[in-house]
């Protein structure tokens, strides 16, 4: 078949034609006799059935189709030669992806912060291209989700990291085969629009009246596993949205009313968008984790360690500075980098 005589070799001597403008000069750099290299060519033209070169000119002038061969040629090298690298470079401990499931409560600037930093690091060897973006190999992929959902990302083999995952009673951290370690609590905060009727009520506001008005609540994002429903009432109308953003300006709007992490409602009860009522039912915390899936068994019964990529993302989750401003920093000021 035609593909098979696109090889390394075949690409590298089009790409040395090329730069050096001439069979003859061509062949000395890449140390055959100008008879053999153009003998390949000529196989590389019959094997393709294309012509890649005029044969009216004294200099080596590439058809249009040798110049796509050329183009594409270099770009197949160049991804070759990163595959080498990045082979050569996970051989050291990083994993090829890391994927992290992150709640919509977890604060994106922080997230974003720590990929920086990521990526920041030292390149772990000398095999990275010197035209490559550095930094470890991992390629990182971000997954957002909500509730039971980031739970069930990294049961199901979709996440290796879960950040934000419930940590209540009975909730899905008795996975067997996974490690949790708490991130801490945050806490949620009745809010309403300032027209909306619930605004002038006395407080505390009681389940009674709650349950005369309509709630927006975001969809737990699980689709095996059973999804979760916090400060719903029975009977109650419901208005369901795919984001915490939807849901606050939802309630911005006066369009249903329900409870907000209060990180990311306090700059809108600040600025008079949103206003804050008490209710029966009292304040509401979420005690938040993170997880990831337990080091695989090896020979012998010995544990495998966890992948460089993994590790160093624990250590930066087991910062209590880290923590804090993934459950806190939703708005305001840009705040310092996370070390």
């Amino acid at each position: 078949m035609s593909h098979k005589v696109l090889t390394p070799d075949a690409l590298t001597m089009i790409d040395a034609i090329a730069r050096t403008g001439s069979f003859a000069a061509a062949a000395r750099e890449l140390g055959r006799v100008p008879s053999a290299l153009t003998y390949s060519v000529r196989q590389l033209e019959e094997a393709l059935d294309v012509l890649l070169f005029d044969r009216r000119s004294r200099q080596a002038e590439f058809t249009a189709a040798g110049r796509e061969l050329l183009h594409e040629g270099r770009r197949l090298l160049q991804e070759m030669e990163a595959v080498s690298n990045r082979v050569k470079r996970i051989a050291t401990g990083w994993e090829s992806q890391l994927s992290i499931s992150v709640d919509g409560v977890i604060s994106r600037d922080t997230i974003l912060e720590l990929c920086e930093a990521f990526y920041s690091q030292p390149c772990p060897t000398s095999a990275a291209a010197a035209d490559g973006p550095g930094g470890p190999p991992t390629r990182l992929r971000l997954r957002t989700e909500v509730l039971t959902g980031t739970w069930e990302a990294l049961v199901t083999g979709q996440a290796d990291l879960a950040i934000g995952v419930s940590r209540r009673p009975g909730s899905d951290q008795a996975h067997s085969g996974f490690q949790l370690r708490p991130l801490g609590e945050l806490e949620f905060v009745f809010a309403v629009a300032p027209h909306h009727p619930l605004a002038a009520a006395t407080e505390p506001i009681s389940d009674a009246q709650l349950i005369r008005h309509r709630a927006v609540a975001v969809a737990d994002s699980a689709q095996r596993m059973a999804p979760a429903s916090v400060n719903m009432l029975a009977g109650q109308d419901v208005l369901t949205v795919p984001t915490t953003a939807t849901k606050i300006e939802a309630q911005i709007r006066g369009i249903a009313c329900g409870h907000l992490p209060e990180p990311l409602a306090r700059e809108h009860i600040a600025a008079g968008r949103l206003v804050c009522k008490a209710t029966e039912r009292g304040t509401h915390k979420a005690s938040l984790g993170y997880a990831w899936r337990q080091a695989a068994g090896g020979g012998g019964g010995r544990k495998v360690p966890v992948g460089n990529a993994l590790k160093w993302w624990l250590d930066q989750l087991a910062s209590p500075a880290t923590q804090r401003a993934l459950l806190e920093r939703h708005a305001g000021p840009r705040a310092s980098r996370v070390d």
